[in-house]
Formats: structure tokens, C-alpha cells, sequence
């Protein structure tokens, strides 16, 4: 009997990417925003559910006899920022966590129904995690899954797993592994995420709180400070993730790189043309050192704030020494960006050259320790970029769940009603043998 392809589910912080298994990109990426009746909610739950309606069985798992049919006005995504004048703004996901599960399954209901157009009693379901997710949580989930949208299997992945997975498109990708080091950098946080046999080492993870929101928010403050006077207030922060994704590369050395425009400004400093949102009045803006500055906060973060000092390349380094020592080759060789904020220019490059030199000076202090008496081999470290950095996450499990054996690996309806949702506490790693 053919099946229909799975449904590929990644929540984010800040943006949620949906589609179907098989494909290269997914079908839409909204904002991980719900706009509702009322205020927003300022705990960890959402607003009270309205009481089921009289008259209506409570048999059905389905949102509309569990709750009044007032309770469907809502939207998600542009639409719920498109509306936020009259509804109530919410981010139910909060650092890569569910935060308010009755909006994220008001969420999902749209996403399934209005975007995908799909109906999830046909398709499995592949939904992402963050690392050291609670297992009360994928329970939680699972209840949802089941019982509200009544789906056929579902399978719930570690992002940093289905990262390592789409680094396999990448040429200088020899061997599929999932041992590696993950470094997924989204709109809300960073983290270093050590994988070895497709298990995250939970003890040895680090983040970072330093990703795109900062990065836009420091191009904000370098604008600001050179009195840039053409920009609007209202779309100041719009701008400035403009020049973030359009103009901002990753330099080698930072006092070089401010010789270079000091000396040939017209060469390096690029323009910016912009049109005011509320008056339609045409405006240009010159974007100089916040080129290569902007990215440079992950190198040298005590430009942007004192608050964190540790550069990227020694957190990743800390990270693998942290973790154990028969897996730390490999988590060396095999270092995979993920995430939009690691898509700037030559990114891979600098990380893998700050990286190489920290390794290679402890070899080097090692041996001369040992009196020269010890000679290492070297340890090879490899940052591995790809075309599918950004919506790497997404993509790994659009790639797993299209392989004929993740059917195997999903816990189905017939499970889930036998066992409850504490079934869904354990799931077997892609390529493993047993569970």
C-alpha cells in the first residue's frame, strides 16, 4: 500500500518551517507567532479554554467540540503580526521550548489544516526538540499528536541530530556519520550541541547568548552612532537585518580590515537604499565597519557587550574536551553549522582557522611538556558549510523521513493507544540497530 509522504515539522524560536519529506526546501517558514482574543499571556500557560459547548459528545479529540467555536479566531504567523492592532500577540515557544501548549496546539492545528492543506490522520509526522527537551514534554506532544489530529505515527527528532544529517550534502562530506559537532545558531540563542553516534553528549552542551537578534540589535547601535539621520525610527531594526543578511561578511583580522576602509572607503563602504514605510519617502544609508564588524561579535564578543567574553571558537573547544575522549576525533573532523546566523561569507573559515590554531597549541605545548620526547599526529578540524545551512534542521529530517525504513522507526496509533504516551519517552536513532 503507497503511502503519503510524512509531514516534516520544525518549531523554532522565532520562525517554524513545515512541509513534506522528499522535498529540497520547505513549503512555507512563518513566524512561531499566534495572535489571539485578549491580552497576552504572561505565564506559562495561555489564556483559560473556553468550556466545551453544550451538546457536542466528547468522543471527538478535535479542537472544535473541545472548545467554543470563538475559540478558532485566531492567526499565526504574518497574518498574527499583520493583525497584532487588534489581537493579542504570542510566542508560545520560548528558547527552543514549548512555553504555552494550548496556543502551540491551536498553532499546529493551523499549520496542518491552512498551510500543509493536509489531513493528519493519512501522513506520519517527523516534529523536531531542542537538546535535553524534558521527556514530559514529548509526552505532551505525542498527546496532542494523537489525540487531537488522531496522526498515523510520529517520531519526534533531536535538531542537532537532523543537522548532522544534512551536512551530508556537502562535498566535503567523505562518510555519512552522525558523530559531529553542531553549532545551530538561530534568532534567540546559539548552542554547541556534541553528537556521538547519533546521541547528544547532554553534559558537554554550551550556548551562548549571542545570535541574530543581537547581531541586528548591535548593527542598530553602530548606525546609531555614526548619526546615520535617513533612517526612520520604525524601520531602524529592518534596515539593520537588511545590511545583516545582505552586506556583512566574516574578515580575518579586524584592525586590518579597518585599515582597508580607512584607506579605499569608496571601494568597501557600500549603500543602502531604502524607502520609509510610512511615508514612502525615498532615503540611502552608507554601511561601513558594521560589515564585518556584525558578525564579528561571535569572534570577539566584548565589542558588543560585557556581559559574555568567551569567543566562539573556545566554546567549541571546550565543548569537545568536555566531552569523551574516544569520541573527541570526531567531533574535531566533523563540525556542522546550522541555522541562519551562520550563513555570513567565509563564517566556516575563520571558525575552522581560530579552531585549528587552539588545537594545534596545545599539541604543541604537550610536547613540550614531555620534553619532545611525545610527537602527536595532529588532529584534523573540519567546519563543514553547506547550501542547506540555513533550514538545516528542516531539510535532515525531510532527508530521514524519506528513507523507506523511518516508517520503522515511528511509534504509530495502534502503539500509542496500547502504551500511552509514555511510549513515546524512548526513539530508536536513525541507523541503529536496536532501540
Amino acid at each position: 500500500m503507497s503511502r503519503l509522504a510524512p509531514v516534516v515539522l520544525d518549531n523554532g524560536t522565532g520562525y517554524t518551517k513545515m512541509g513534506f519529506a522528499g522535498n529540497s526546501d520547505p513549503s512555507f517558514v512563518i513566524p512561531t507567532c499566534i495572535a489571539t482574543r485578549g491580552s497576552p499571556s504572561s505565564g506559562s500557560r495561555g489564556p483559560a479554554v473556553p468550556s466545551k459547548p453544550s451538546g457536542l459528545g466528547s468522543s471527538s479529540g478535535h479542537l472544535s467540540s473541545k472548545r467554543g467555536i470563538e475559540d478558532l479566531d485566531f492567526f499565526i504567523g504574518d497574518e498574527a503580526l499583520a493583525n497584532s492592532k487588534t489581537y493579542a500577540v504570542n510566542y508560545p515557544i520560548k528558547h527552543g521550548q514549548i512555553d504555552d501548549w494550548d496556543q502551540m496546539e491551536r498553532y499546529w492545528e493551523q499549520c496542518i489544516f491552512k498551510y500543509l492543506r493536509a489531513e493528519p490522520e493519512d501522513h506520519h509526522f517527523l516534529l523536531t526538540e531542542p537538546p535535553l527537551n524534558p521527556p514530559e514534554n514529548r509526552e505532551a506532544t505525542a498527546e496532542i499528536m494523537f489525540e487531537s489530529f488522531n496522526v498515523q505515527g510520529l517520531y519526534i527528532a533531536v535538531q542537532a541530530v537532523l543537522a548532522l544529517a544534512a551536512s551530508w550534502t556537502s562535498k566535503s562530506v567523505q562518510h555519512r556519520t552522525l558523530t559531529g559537532t553542531v553549532i545551530d545558531s538561530g534568532d534567540g540563542v546559539t548552542h554547541v550541541i556534541p553528537v556521538a553516534e547519533g546521541y547528544v553528549i547532554g553534559s558537554a552542551i554550551r550556548h551562548i547568548p549571542i545570535a541574530g537578534r543581537d547581531i541586528s540589535s548591535f548593527v542598530q547601535q553602530l548606525l546609531r552612532d555614526r548619526n546615520e539621520q535617513g533612517i526612520p525610527p520604525e524601520d531602524s531594526l529592518r534596515v539593520a537585518e537588511k545590511i545583516k543578511e545582505d552586506y556583512s561578511y566574516v574578515c580575518g583580522d579586524m584592525v586590518k580590515e579597518f585599515g582597508k576602509y580607512d584607506r579605499e572607503p569608496e571601494k568597501f563602504f557600500a549603500k543602502f537604499e531604502g524607502e520609509n514605510s510610512v511615508t514612502r519617502r525615498k532615503y540611502s544609508v552608507d554601511v561601513g565597519y558594521e560589515r564585518f564588524l556584525a558578525p564579528e561579535i561571535f569572534f570577539n564578543p566584548e565589542i558588543y557587550s560585557s556581559d559574555f567574553l568567551t569567543p566562539l571558537p573556545d566554546v567549541v573547544d571546550q565543548v569537545i574536551q568536555t566531552s569523551p575522549i574516544d569520541v573527541r576525533r570526531g567531533l574535531y573532523s566533523n563540525i556542522v553549522l546550522s541555522g541562519g546566523s551562520t550563513m555570513f561569507d567565509h563564517f566556516g573559515r575563520r571558525l575552522q582557522r581560530d579552531l585549528k590554531g587552539i588545537v594545534d597549541q596545545r599539541i604543541a605545548s604537550s610536547e613540550l611538556a614531555s620534553g619532545s620526547h611525545m610527537r602527536s599526529s595532529g588532529v584534523d578540524v573540519n567546519v563543514i558549510s553547506h547550501k542547506k545551512q540555513r533550514y538545516a534542521v528542516w531539510f535532515g529530517g525531510s532527508l530521514l523521513a524519506s528513507t523507506p525504513e523511518f516508517y520503522s522507526y515511528c511509534h504509530d496509533r495502534q502503539a500509542y493507544q496500547e502504551y500511552g504516551p509514555s511510549l513515546v519517552r524512548r526513539f530508536a536513532i536513525f541507523g541503529s540497530a536496536t532501540d
